[in-house]
C-alpha cells in the first residue's frame, strides 16, 4: 500500500437519500469541541458503545498521533464516563463529551469518524445514520442480526462513499496473510475444502437458573440499550456477555460472538468478498433457557467452484479432525497437496517444508496490514480500499445467517448469491428479516 497523502482539509460528504428514518430527537447543545481545532491533517473521531470491547479498541485509536478522540456515547452512564476520562488522559484536556444518543453524536460535523462497538442489534441502524452523516466508520462485528438488515447497512455505505472497516482483525495478522496466500499461490495444490471452528460446544451446555428481573441501575437507559429488539424486563444475565447467546441480539457463537471471525478467513482465501456459497446445510444443538442459540453446530456450505467450507464448534471440530486440537478460533485450508492450519497463535502446515515458503512479489498477494485500525485510518486519508470492506461484511453476515436458518429448518437449501435469497423457498426466506420494535424502523 503507498504511503497515503496528508488530509489537506476535512470535506463532508452530503446526506445520502434517506435510507432509514428515525424518531425525532433534540440534539445538545454542546455540539463542537472546547478548545482550538485539531490539526488539518488529524482524524476527528467520537466512539459509539464503549464498554470492554468498544473501549479497547478506542485506546487503539488513541494510540495514533493523528486521531482525536471528541465523544463517547454508551446507554450507560458509568461506561461514558469511564471512557471519556481515558479520552482526556490521553488528550490532557476535559473537551471529550459524552452522549447517552448516538444521533446527537453522529449530528456532529466535526467528527470525521466513528468507533461502532455496540451490540450487534445497533450496528446496522448506527452504520446507516453514521452514513448519512457523511461518517467514516469502523464497525465491529457482526454487521447486522439479519440479512436484510446488513444489505441495508451495506447498501447506505456504498451510497455514499465513505471509508468503512469490519471488525475482522485477523486479515491484519501475519499469520492469517501468509497463510492465505500460500493457499491463494497455489501452494497445497486445488483448494479443496476450508475447515473452520470458533467456540462452543459441550462446555456450554450447562442450564442457567431461572431469570430475575428487576429495575435497571441508575444512569442506565434500558430502552436505548434494548433498542429495535423486542421489549424484554431487565436482569443482569441480560446485560452480561450472555446476551450475545440470546438470538433477539444476535447468533451466539457461532455469529457475532466469535464465529464470524473464522466465516470471514473461508470466504478470504476463497477470494468470495464480493459473493457467498450455493448451499448449505446442518445440525446445530440449541441452548434451551434464557439463550436460545446454537452452541453446537456442523454446518456445510458450497461454492460454485465446487470448494466446501465446514464450519464447526470448537467440541465438534476436536472430535473430527486432529488438527484443531491446538485451539479454538481456527481454519485449516485443505488441498490436493497439503493443508495449512491457521489461528491466532500461529501457523501449521503439512508438509512442514511450506513452512519455508517464500510469495514473491509478483505472486497474489492480499492487502498487507499489520494494525486493523491503521489501515482504516489510511484509507480514509488515501481513499483506497480497507483490508475488510461493507461487501466483506455483508457477505458474511449472510453465510452465518444461512447456516442458522438452515439448522433451524433442519433441511439443505439452496441461496442464489447474485439476488441474495433462497430461490422457491418462502419459508427459509421470510427469515432474511426481523421485525423492529417501534418507533424504530430501517427501510430495506
Amino acid at each position: 500500500m503507498p504511503i497515503p497523502a496528508p488530509l489537506a482539509r476535512r470535506e463532508f460528504l452530503k446526506q445520502a437519500a434517506g435510507a432509514a428514518v428515525w424518531p425525532a430527537i433534540v440534539p445538545a447543545s454542546a455540539l463542537g469541541l472546547n478548545g482550538a481545532t485539531p490539526p488539518s491533517d488529524r482524524i476527528v473521531m467520537g466512539a459509539i458503545g464503549v464498554g470492554r470491547m468498544g473501549t479497547g479498541d478506542m485506546r487503539g485509536f488513541l494510540q495514533h498521533e493523528d486521531v482525536r478522540m471528541a465523544a463517547v456515547c454508551d446507554a450507560q452512564e458509568s461506561a461514558q464516563a469511564r471512557a471519556k476520562d481515558v479520552v482526556d488522559t490521553r488528550n490532557g484536556d476535559n473537551a471529550c463529551a459524552r452522549y447517552g444518543d448516538y444521533r446527537e453524536l453522529l449530528a456532529r460535523k466535526d467528527i470525521d469518524a466513528v468507533l461502532i462497538a455496540t451490540g450487534e442489534r445497533w450496528h446496522p441502524s448506527i452504520v446507516i445514520e453514521a452514513a448519512r452523516q457523511g461518517k467514516h466508520i469502523y464497525c465491529e462485528k457482526p454487521l447486522a442480526v439479519s440479512v436484510g438488515e446488513a444489505k441495508a447497512a451495506r447498501a447506505a455505505v456504498r451510497r455514499v462513499g465513505v471509508a468503512f472497516q469490519f471488525g475482522t482483525q485477523q486479515r491484519s495478522s501475519q499469520y492469517y496473510r501468509f497463510a492465505v496466500e500460500l493457499a491463494r499461490n497455489g501452494r497445497i495444490g486445488e483448494l479443496k475444502k476450508v475447515l473452520i471452528c470458533s467456540n462452543g460446544g459441550y462446555g456450554y451446555a450447562r442450564p442457567l437458573p431461572p431469570e430475575e428481573t428487576k429495575d435497571p441501575p441508575r444512569g442506565f437507559d434500558w430502552d436505548m440499550w434494548l433498542g429495535a429488539a423486542p421489549w424484554a424486563p431487565y436482569s443482569e444475565p441480560r446485560v452480561s456477555g450472555l446476551w450475545m447467546s440470546i438470538a433477539d441480539y444476535g447468533l451466539g457463537h457461532m455469529g457475532g460472538l466469535w464465529g464470524v471471525h473464522d466465516v470471514d478467513i473461508a470466504q478470504w482465501v476463497n477470494d468470495a468478498d464480493h459473493t457467498t456459497p450455493v448451499s448449505v446445510e446442518g445440525t446445530g444443538v440449541y441452548h434451551s433457557d434464557i439463550r436460545d442459540t446454537a452452541y453446537i453446530y456442523d454446518i456445510e456450505y458450497r461454492y460454485a467452484s465446487g470448494v466446501i467450507v465446514e464450519y464447526m464448534d470448537l467440541s465438534t471440530a476436536k472430535r473430527k479432525y486432529e488438527q484443531f486440537r491446538y485451539g479454538a478460533m481456527a481454519s485449516c485450508f485443505v488441498g490436493t497437496k497439503g493443508w495449512v492450519y491457521v489461528a491466532r497463535e500461529g501457523v501449521r502446515t503439512h508438509p512442514d517444508s511450506l513452512m519455508r515458503s517464500f510469495i514473491g512479489p509478483h505472486e497474489v498477494r492480499v492487502i498487507h496490514s499489520n494494525d486493523h485500525k491503521r489501515n482504516l485510518l489510511d484509507a480514509i486519508k488515501s481513499g483506497q480500499k480497507t483490508i475488510s470492506t461493507v461487501e466483506a461484511a455483508a457477505h458474511d453476515e449472510m453465510m452465518c445467517q444461512m447456516g442458522d436458518i438452515a439448522m433451524r429448518l433442519k433441511r439443505k437449501l439452496r441461496w442464489d448469491p447474485v439476488q441474495e435469497f433462497f430461490p422457491g423457498d418462502e419459508d427459509a426466506n421470510r427469515r432474511l428479516a426481523r421485525s423492529m420494535r417501534a418507533p424504530w424502523r430501517i427501510d430495506l
